[in-house]
C-alpha cells in the first residue's frame, strides 16, 4: 500500500497561539488523506524564539496529542530548544533549531537538530542573515523508521539550509533513508533562485523522495517585515516534481500539497541506476 504524505505551507506570524491554532486546523483537515504530515521551519513563530523556547514542553505535548488524536505521523517543522539532545543546556543563551517526529500513538520518536545554520547576505530588506547568533549547530544525522500500513519507511531529516549540502543527503541515503523531509523558511530571493532546484538535486543525489514544507509570504516582525518564498514541494527519487504550491503568498491560513510514496517503485528507480554501487570517490 502506498504511503500518503502532506507538506504544509504556512505564513506564521509572531502570535504563537494563533499559529498553533492554524497548525491544529491544518493537521485536522489533512489527516484524513495523509499518513505523514510535514510542517515547516519556524512553524509556531517568526521571531520571539526565546518566548517559544520557554514553552517547548507545552508545545511538544500539544503536538503529541494532535498526532495521537488524528492517528498520523507529524514531522514538527522546527522548534527552538534550550537543551541539547543529551539534556545539557545550550550555552551562551542560544538554542538548537529542532525538528521532531511524533508517531500516531503520540510518542516523540525522533529529534534532529539543524546542522547547517544559515549565514548569507541577501539582496532583500533584511540583508544579512546569521542563525549562529541565535542557534547552536547540531552534530548528529538522523534517520528514523516510520511504521505505516505494515511497512517500515525510513525517514531522513534535514532543515532548510541543510538542503544545500549534497553530502548530507547522500549520507542519509547510506543510513537507509527512503524519504527526506526539509522543513524550510527560504528567503524570497534565495527561494526564487534555488529552492526547487535544490530539492530536485538532492533527490537525484540520494534517490530519495524529498518533502519540502515551507513558510510563504509576508511576515510582520515588529516594525519590520520579512518575505519567504513558499512553494511547498515534493519530488520523487528521479527528481520529478510531483506536487507543489502555485504561489508563495497564502490565500487563507495554510496550503497543503500531497503525494504518495511507493517503496517498490522507488526500489526500481534505484535498481535501474545503482549510483551508490558505482560510486568510487570517498
Amino acid at each position: 500500500m502506498s504511503i500518503r504524505i502532506a507538506a504544509i505551507q504556512l505564513n506564521s506570524q509572531t502570535n504563537i497561539d494563533v499559529n498553533l491554532d492554524i497548525i491544529t486546523r491544518a493537521v485536522a483537515e489533512t489527516a484524513s488523506v495523509a499518513d505523514v504530515i510535514v510542517l515547516p521551519e519556524n512553524m509556531c513563530v517568526i521571531g520571539r524564539q526565546g518566548e517559544l523556547a520557554a514553552r517547548f514542553d507545552e508545545v511538544c505535548h500539544r503536538l503529541s496529542e494532535l498526532a495521537k488524536s488524528h492517528g498520523v505521523h507529524i514531522v514538527a517543522g522546527t522548534l527552538p530548544c534550550a537543551t541539547r539532545v543529551d539534556g545539557k543546556a545550550v550555552p551562551q543563551g542560544k538554542y538548537r533549531q529542532t525538528s521532531l517526529v511524533f508517531s500516531p500513538s503520540g510518542e516523540q520518536i525522533a529529534r534532529y537538530d539543524k546542522i547547517h545554520l544559515f549565514r548569507a547576505t541577501v539582496n532583500d530588506s533584511t540583508g544579512s542573515y546569521d542563525e549562529g547568533k541565535t542557534f547552536e549547530a547540531g552534530d548528529q544525522l538522523v534517520v528514523t523508521p516510520l511504521h505505516i500500513h505494515g511497512q517500515i519507511i525510513q525517514l531522513g531529516m534535514m532543515i532548510c539550509f541543510d538542503v544545500r549540502f549534497p553530502t548530507m543527503a547522500q549520507r542519509l541515503r547510506q543510513m537507509g533513508a527512503d524519504i527526506i523531509t526539509v522543513p524550510a523558511a527560504f528567503t524570497h530571493k534565495t527561494g526564487e533562485a534555488h529552492w526547487q532546484l535544490l530539492l530536485q538535486a538532492r533527490a537525484l543525489d540520494s534517490q530519495c523522495m524529498m518533502i519540502g514544507s515551507t513558510q510563504g509570504g509576508t511576515h510582520h516582525i515588529g516594525d519590520n517585515t520579512r518575505q519567504t518564498w513558499g512553494h511547498a514541494l515534493i519530488t520523487n527519487a528521479h527528481g520529478k516534481v510531483i506536487s507543489n504550491t502555485e504561489m508563495s503568498d497564502i490565500q487563507g491560513d495554510y496550503l497543503a500539497v500531497f503525494a504518495t510514496f511507493d517503496k517498490d517503485e522507488q526500489t526500481k528507480i534505484r535498481q535501474s541506476m545503482p549510483i551508490f554501487d558505482c560510486h568510487r570517490l570517498a
